[in-house]
């Protein structure tokens, strides 16, 4: 009774859901339970465009249609986003692993734990590699991984140590004009620290996707980093 009223008094506050939800109540034809004690008030979706994430939808996009043009055996990916895996699943065998395993089930797709700073691979074994939007975190704290403020350096050395000769790593991580901590969500990192962590290996693609709108860019210029403070910076590397 109480949650009812609960409910009753939300509509009230909200005059434009009441309305709409009387006129709706006159036009239904009894197919549904339509009931009081079930309004489920959403008030924040009348928006004139559809609204997303320009990092996780912009990004997972660049790395899918990476991994499509390689045609990989097997693609591994260290803790990017499970949408990813779960869609590029469907055309390429993908490994995953997280410092949180994740139960997914799918067809070729296998889930397991690893922490990016150790990982149980081979040296020189993974020809199709990524980790995106997942270094700027490690040795935060954030996720329940061990302080470390070199944390994000080790990471980067064990992807190095991995990627086969002639194998390719989707790297993605936050950049701006400058090299700056925001604790303890993440790292956002220039131009020069993200090629800083990979010595080793040759730069072949940079994308941007700028903060604030327009589409990725590819091949953007390092210069053009200096309007940024929160973009995502997409980035191939190759090692010899």
């Amino acid at each position: 009774m109480k949650s009812l009223l609960k409910k009753i008094i939300r509509l009230a506050l909200l005059p434009f859901v009441t309305i709409d939800y009387w006129r709706f109540y006159r036009q239904h034809d009894g197919r549904f339970r339509l009931r009081l004690q079930d309004v489920y008030p959403q008030i924040k979706d009348k928006t004139i465009t559809t609204g997303f994430d320009r990092h996780y939808v912009y990004f997972t996009a660049w790395a899918a249609r990476q991994v499509a043009e390689l045609r990989p055996k097997e693609h591994v990916d260290i803790s990017s986003s499970l949408y990813f895996a779960g869609i590029v699943s469907a055309f390429t065998p993908v490994r995953f692993y997280d410092y949180r395993p994740a139960e997914l089930s799918l067809s070729d797709l296998k889930s397991a734990h690893a922490d990016l700073t150790q990982l149980p691979f081979a040296n020189d074994s993974i020809v199709s590699l990524s980790s995106m939007h997942v270094v700027e975190h490690i040795g935060l704290g954030r996720y329940g991984d061990p302080l470390d403020a070199h944390g994000d350096q080790k990471a980067a050395r064990e992807l190095t140590r991995v990627l086969s000769p002639g194998g390719r790593l989707l790297f993605v991580v936050p950049v701006g004009a400058e090299s700056v901590i925001e604790w303890n969500a993440h790292r956002i990192y220039s131009y020069e620290a993200v090629l800083a962590l990979f010595p080793a290996l040759k730069l072949k693609e940079f994308t941007l996707i700028p903060e604030r709108s327009g589409p990725p860019i590819k091949d953007a210029p390092p210069e053009r980093l200096h309007k940024e403070r929160y973009a995502c910076g997409c980035f191939v590397f190759e090692k010899s």
